[in-house]
């Protein structure tokens, strides 16, 4: 009873409180962080990312991120996400899938190393399946800076999996254009040019020493699509921009949890999908858009102005924490790239294709895209 009165009474006042002392995304820091990372890793590849030769004709992908496992605790917004993950990486390692595990695989900033340790041998145990076949790519994220900065991060990563794990910043997926040229693929976590994440000591203290004790006492999950929205639709808009300016690049984050297909989020596409309903008068779909779209604005409510003319070269995997047991990510296999969801449907995890369309189109809109 005592929980549940101060839950009520603190969540609210602790949330403010920890979105004010974390820091906004800068447009300006976030371009140079990018661009340094991408040119370092196709220049000098194997330091800070990988640059890795891919044809999505022959070879499959999937990219999770933000998984946030914790400690099976009332803060491990991971828990409930567990099994749908757990079997999406059987269906994956069975169709010989590479597997890129892209930030904030575990939640550090409220756990120690030794109880994510303890309790996630099984998912560790899964992911050691994608290394033993040498289909395994891990990135650091601002929750799991530990892999970066630790000393003994390569100690405990060996007693994790078995043999030596290297962490990456980035990795950059070379693919091959019909042209004789190529398109590539960069994936990064997404935190770059976050001052909270880039190291603001205050934000990063009160994290580790009252809000994540908070978090822990009151089972309040912060790691929803809903928590500062605002900071994560800035940056969402800042690596769409920095993607935009880019040539033959697509751009993969997380960070944000809030998927993006081709630079349009789920609201966004819905938008699109009225019009073309309205145009052809087909009033089945006026009606089963128009009932959708007041959920979706509850989950996400910012629309890009410029929305009707994207360039498509935007995608951020989701997060693997929704409350629902929901996990998202960006798959890309049989010429096909992919917006794919994992949900429990009549109590089995269910694989469910949200967004699709051709690689090679993709890539072709892109080349061609002219800004209106």
């Amino acid at each position: 009873m005592l929980k549940k009165i101060l839950k009520a009474i603190l969540t609210r006042p602790v949330t403010w409180l920890a979105n004010r002392v974390s820091s906004a995304p800068k447009k300006d820091r976030v371009m140079k962080a990018l661009s340094e990372l991408y040119q370092k890793t196709i220049t000098s590849p194997g330091k800070k990312g990988l640059l890795i030769p891919f044809d999505p004709q022959k070879q499959s992908l999937i990219i999770f991120s933000d998984e946030h496992k914790g400690t099976r605790n009332g803060a491990d917004n991971f828990a409930v996400c567990e099994k749908n993950y757990m079997t999406a990486l059987d269906y994956y390692n069975e169709k010989n899938f590479y597997f890129i595990n892209m930030g904030d695989c575990e939640e550090l900033w409220e756990n120690t190393i030794f109880g994510l340790m303890k309790h996630n041998k099984d998912v560790f145990a899964k992911e050691k399946l994608f290394i033993e076949r040498k289909a395994y790519c891990k990135i650091f994220g601002n929750h799991d800076l530990f892999w970066d900065n630790d000393p003994l991060a390569s100690v405990y990563l060996r007693k994790i999996y078995g043999e030596a794990v290297k962490i990456y910043t980035g990795v950059v997926l070379r693919t091959p254009s019909k042209d004789g040229g190529h398109a590539d693929i960069f994936c990064t976590h997404g935190h770059q040019g976050d001052a909270q994440s880039d190291g603001n000591a205050f934000s990063k203290w009160f994290v580790s020493y009252v809000w994540g004790p908070l978090q822990i006492f009151l089972e309040i999950n912060t790691n929803t699509p809903a928590t500062n929205d605002n900071d994560k639709t800035l940056h969402n808009l800042y690596m769409y921009e920095w993607s935009a300016e880019q040539k033959n690049v697509i751009l993969i984050t997380g960070h944000t949890h809030q998927p993006v297909f081709c630079s349009l989020t789920h609201l966004e596409r819905l938008y699109l999908n009225l019009e073309e309903a309205h145009a052809k008068n087909d009033q089945d779909a006026i009606a089963k858009i128009e009932s959708e779209i007041p959920r979706r604005r509850r989950e996400y409510d910012f629309v890009n102005n410029s929305f009707r003319n994207m360039k498509a070269s935007y995608f951020n995997s989701g997060c693997c924490c929704f409350d629902d047991g929901t996990i998202t990510g960006i798959e890309i296999s049989e010429g096909n790239i992919r917006l794919i969801k994992w949900s429990t449907v009549n109590g089995q995890p269910t694989r469910i294709v949200a967004e699709e369309s051709v690689f090679n189109d993709v890539v072709e809109r892109i080349a061609n895209y002219k800004k209106g």
